[in-house]
């Protein structure tokens, strides 16, 4: 017979297999305007954006401290003003899956079969002066290939992958981070971001 221990074990497992049914879940509108330059693309939002309602919302998620550091606010500054920085510097911010079903928060739980990408054609129609296309981590810029970009090429963009900011791809130091993306956006270059 199973130790007490290990009994409770069992019935912890089966409780959290039960907690991880997969659900749909679907991504927010971009946060965007007509003069956007360049657009950066997550995945899907994890539990906790979709929780609070906003991008990047996890606590240990840098996405916020990184962008902050490179456009000059506060990564604590209330929502709307983050928004607002990246809507002044030309930033557009989107997911490139519109809906999925997912077991937990992580990208690797996203089921493939389940997958629906957001209107790129749409999007970039309305956004002509995009040219520069940031992947907030490989699942997004796999995703991206995968369901849209085999289908709808823009020849005349520049597609960059970035080092994921997600607190579950820590094999990168903030610092590290923050060099790599600092050097591939090149804000300095862009007029309108210049302090």
């Amino acid at each position: 017979m199973p130790s007490r221990a290990t009994r409770t074990f069992r019935s912890r497992s089966t409780c959290g297999a039960r907690a991880l049914k997969a659900i749909l879940v679907q991504s927010f509108a971009p946060v965007s305007d007509r003069r956007a330059e360049i657009l950066i693309l997550g995945s899907m939002p994890g539990h906790d954006s979709l929780a609070a309602g906003q991008y990047y919302a996890h606590p240990r998620n840098l996405f916020w401290k990184i962008m902050a550091a490179m456009l000059g606010f506060e990564p604590q500054a209330p929502y709307r003003d983050r928004l607002k920085a990246l809507r002044d510097s030309r930033i557009a911010l989107w997911d490139v899956i519109h809906s999925c079903r997912r077991e937990g928060s992580l990208d690797a739980d996203i089921q493939a079969g389940s997958i629906k990408p957001n209107n790129f054609p749409l999007f970039f129609s309305t956004h002509p002066n995009i040219r520069r296309v940031f992947f907030n981590g490989g699942k997004a810029k796999a995703t991206y290939d995968s369901y849209v970009r085999s289908s709808f090429e823009r020849v005349d963009f520049q597609y960059t992958r970035l080092p994921s900011t997600s607190p579950a791809h820590a094999a990168l130091s903030y610092d590290k981070k923050l060099a790599a993306w600092r050097a591939a956006l090149n804000l300095e270059e862009v007029p309108h971001v210049r302090s």
